[in-house]
């Protein structure tokens, strides 16, 4: 039975086209920090919310904004069109993402409330005519703002009254703490403002300062990721790197893992190592890259999301960036060799992936808050999931600070041993070591920029032609191989006495399907039979030398 004191949407005084869009998004009741957070938004107080990955954060600043918005149209004075609520987000797909779901909030509203994104910096043209326009909601990086105010393509001193900061933990680790600082001396002195962060640290301490008056502060009493009957998580100790290849390959290629998952590791170059060793065995995979377009790299979630592919490789140390103070005009450089990378994308945190069945850590997280963000991608919404760290022997100390943080409410254990056998598969070792000896520094680069060009071309040559031809942008694949690196076509298919006698039967390891012959091809190949081809001959043989 459904609790009676949990106070429902309809309970909230909310339009009723609201009401209708949140029914159409499927939302019977809503989430602990939409409950908590909405009315006392809706009373006008400046709100500081605390609430874990995948909570409902963003619809719970949503919602009272449009609902607000909506309120001052109907019932307050005639006013001029102007902008009057401002989302910041630290990076570029989380804006995409933030205005995806105010537009359908606002589905049924959508000629009363318009609204605009503008954290690409390749379309500025465009978003100046947009922002001529005047939306009521304009979303962006903390950056792409600051440019726009500075060239007054957008004023918000005499307009601004609603004010969102998303992720707000991230913002200052992205180094944009001082365009914030000038960004706020073009606001007015009196706003509403919301602080919506995963985590309360230094950062979010000083931002509250900056923009909250008188805030209420909202800390809610819940664990960071969801309990074990909804979210497993297991461990499993690789005596060498060797031992960590071996055991994807298996979980992979047998099939011990079904659905769609994430692979996370910690560099871009290990990204496309991964990447090429799994095409050793024609597993595909895609890798989200921060050197690639934001066109390509929302369509990479975008297809992963539809189905039409299982596996994305990511990195939370290169795409995120490094939680590094003070990075400035040098935001955006990560690890030797990773440069370059988009310093606005973001994959680790906040990025909708849909119906993710695992995580897998493929390298352990440098932090135990990129463990937390990385496990936030699946079990979502209800739904379960499974998350399976990787560990040599030398990560020890850093797993044990991530079991601290994870068992620090209950004192429970909360990453289980995997229990699998290494030695069942050591059989697939000798196929691990001739792909991985493929794979070489050279392959990987070659790869990377072959990658890079392709999807430059994708996204500037032929952007106007996927605009008219959108059947042809859901053909574009991003997990065809890269074939950089020598391809042993034996490998994709996994001989039946290799597989380990506890689990055949069991498994149904991905073999490579012929495709059917034609009639045409499949009767030539009927007559090359060598023995039927010899009778052939021997009878027309006979009847040439028979006289006439």
């Amino acid at each position: 039975m459904e609790d009676p004191e949990l106070l429902g949407f309809e309970h909230m005084g909310l339009d009723p086209r609201l009401l209708q869009a949140v029914t159409d998004l499927g939302w019977s009741r809503p989430t602990l920090i939409q409950e908590k957070a909405i009315p006392l938004a809706l009373e006008g107080k400046d709100l500081l919310a605390r609430a874990r990955t995948g909570s409902g954060k963003t619809a719970a600043y949503a919602i009272p904004m449009l609902q607000l918005l909506l309120h001052r149209k109907a019932t307050g004075p005639a006013v001029g069109q102007a902008v009057r609520g401002l989302v910041l987000v630290p990076t570029k797909e989380l804006a995409r993402q933030a205005r995806s779901m105010i537009q359908q909030l606002a589905a049924y509203c959508s000629r009363d409330i318009r609204v605009a994104n503008v954290s690409a910096a390749e379309d500025s043209a465009s978003q100046r005519a947009v922002l001529m326009e005047k939306p009521d909601i304009v979303v962006g990086t903390p950056s792409r703002i600051l440019n726009h105010l500075q060239q007054d393509n957008l004023k918000l001193r005499d307009s601004l009254e609603l004010l969102v900061v998303d992720e707000a933990d991230l913002l200052f680790s992205f180094g944009f703490e001082e365009e914030l600082k000038s960004l706020l001396c073009h606001l007015p002195r009196i706003y509403q403002a919301f602080l919506m962060s995963a985590t309360f640290n230094e950062d979010v301490q000083a931002l509250k300062e900056l923009v909250l008056h008188n805030p209420v502060t909202l800390k809610l009493q819940e664990s960071q990721l969801p309990g074990p009957d909804q979210l497993q998580q297991f461990q499993v100790v690789c005596e060498t790197e060797e031992d960590k290849f071996l055991l994807l390959y298996a979980l992979l290629k047998l099939s011990l893992i079904r659905g769609k998952a994430l692979l996370f590791v910690n560099t871009l170059e290990r990204s496309y190592r991964l990447r090429l060793f799994l095409e050793q065995f024609s597993i595909p995979a895609c890798v989200l890259n921060g050197e690639l377009p934001l066109r390509s790299r929302c369509h990479i979630i975008s297809q992963f999301n539809q189905g039409l592919y299982d596996c994305v490789i990511a990195t939370d140390a290169e795409v995120l960036g490094p939680p590094v103070k003070g990075r400035g005009k040098h935001r955006g450089k990560g690890p030797k060799g990773d440069r370059a990378s988009d310093p606005e994308a973001g994959v680790a945190r906040g990025i909708d992936f849909h119906h993710v069945c695992a995580v897998l850590n493929f390298d352990l997280p440098l932090t135990p808050e990129a463990y937390i963000h990385r496990a936030g991608r699946t079990a979502r919404a209800n739904n379960p999931g499974v998350v399976l760290t990787f560990v040599l022997p030398t990560e020890q100390s850093r797993l044990g600070k991530i079991e601290e943080l994870l068992s620090g409410e209950n004192g429970a254990t909360a990453l289980l041993p995997y229990q699998f056998r290494m030695e069942e598969i050591e059989g697939f070792r000798y196929r691990c070591r001739d792909a991985m000896r493929s794979v070489t520094k050279q392959a990987i680069r070659e790869a990377r920029l072959k990658e890079i060009k392709e999807e430059l071309l994708h996204s500037e040559k032929l952007k106007t032609y996927f605009e008219d031809n959108p059947r042809d942008l859901q053909l574009l694949r991003h997990d065809l191989p890269l074939h950089p690196a020598v391809v042993k076509p034996h490998l994709g298919n996994v001989p039946e006495y290799l597989v380990p006698p506890a689990l055949r039967g069991l498994v149904h390891p991905h073999k490579k399907r012929k495709k059917p012959l034609s009639s045409k091809k499949a009767k030539k190949a009927k007559t090359q039979n060598p023995l039927r081809s010899f009778k052939h001959r021997g009878e027309k043989r006979r009847a040439m030398a028979k006289p006439s």
